[in-house]
């Protein structure tokens, strides 16, 4: 499977949320750009190594404590260094994080915070035609 189908998989939303990380005992705050029940984009200046596996925190406005997460670097977008040809020239600095789920209830739960997050933005029409429901 190519980077570009594996990066467009799920349906993204373009939600704007809060992120903290931590990097060599420095903490990071950026921001999302976009988020799928897959993984998400962080707008940051400062991208950690593609294949990085690293804890960070989603601020929700819904929800009252932070959400815990582990993800993995599957691409980077530095300033000024040279773009792989699906990337366009003018895309944000930043990095794509697939999210790396400790079990399938993690998952679930995760991808119901998504889909909620997707209405609320989107609108309930917009999104059920954005995200195809697995036939039972």
């Amino acid at each position: 499977m190519s980077t570009e189908d594996d990066r467009r998989r799920e349906a993204r939303a373009p939600i704007e949320l809060k992120v903290e990380y931590k990097r060599l005992n420095t903490f990071f705050y950026d921001y999302t750009k976009n988020i799928s029940k897959g993984g998400t984009f962080i707008k940051t200046d400062k991208p950690l190594d593609i294949g990085t596996i690293f804890l960070f925190k989603l601020l929700i406005p819904s929800q009252t404590s932070p959400l815990a997460l582990r993800g993995e670097v599957r691409w980077v977008v530095k300033e000024g260094s040279p773009r792989p040809p699906e990337i366009p020239a003018d895309h944000e600095p930043g990095m794509g994080i697939r999210f790396v789920y400790e079990d399938t209830q993690q998952r679930r739960g995760l991808e119901e915070v998504v889909e909620k997050m997707m209405v609320d933005s989107l609108g309930e029409l917009i999104v059920s035609r954005l995200v195809k429901k697995p036939k039972s």
